[in-house]
């Protein structure tokens, strides 16, 4: 069987234009997926991105017709600007890494409820609230989001080291333990015919 690590932010709009493209992928082919939250300004200085605020304004410029047209294709609403963007990701990613690790509801679709709350519904995905309520819409306990903290921490910088050493660079990146690597919610097509054994 094969195994997918995903590896995203809770703060990146293609991650979130993503939906849950990865999960229907995965159960197509029997794929296991183990979700890898990381801090994607520390990833971009590690690997030669830049943030979104650094970028030249003809990359902001492209970036702000280009999310409207793939939230468009995807039937996704979208928030260009959102009121809590940027925000702290820690507290959302530590909750996804507790809920994964204590199992019991949907971890694609806490991911997915986390992503639509920043991008969608104008919440701020670092309030307390927010996270115990995307948790409960995920079927796990809300009070994970006070639990597990260290553990949600050093997670949180481990599957930072691992993408880089894994070559991943940008948000979301799906690394398959065939070798493969596919970079942006517009490759899960690619994904899923790597899985079908078709590329």
């Amino acid at each position: 069987m094969a195994h997918i690590d995903y590896y995203f932010s809770t703060l990146s709009p293609f991650a979130y234009l993503a939906g849950s493209g990865l999960e229907e992928i995965a159960a197509r082919h029997g794929a296991g997926v183990t979700y890898k939250p990381l801090d994607i300004m520390a990833l971009f200085a590690r690997t030669g991105g830049t943030s979104p605020a650094e970028r030249h304004p003809s990359r902001n410029a492209y970036r702000a017709q280009e999310l409207p047209r793939q939230a468009k294709k995807r039937g996704l609403p979208l928030t260009l600007k959102p009121a809590h963007w940027p925000t702290n990701p820690a507290p959302s990613s530590y909750a996804i890494i507790a809920a994964q690790n204590a199992g019991g509801g949907d971890v694609g679709a806490l991911v997915q409820s986390v992503l639509r709350a920043c991008w969608a519904e104008e919440h701020d995905i670092a309030e307390d609230a927010v996270v115990r309520d995307c948790l409960q819409q995920a079927g796990f306990d809300p009070a994970l989001a006070d639990t597990g903290l260290l553990s949600g921490a050093e997670t949180y910088a481990a599957n930072l080291e691992e993408a880089v050493n894994a070559g991943v660079f940008g948000a979301p990146f799906y690394v398959v333990d065939s070798g493969q690597s596919f970079w942006g919610q517009d490759r899960l097509e690619d994904l899923d015919l790597h899985l079908a054994g078709k590329l």
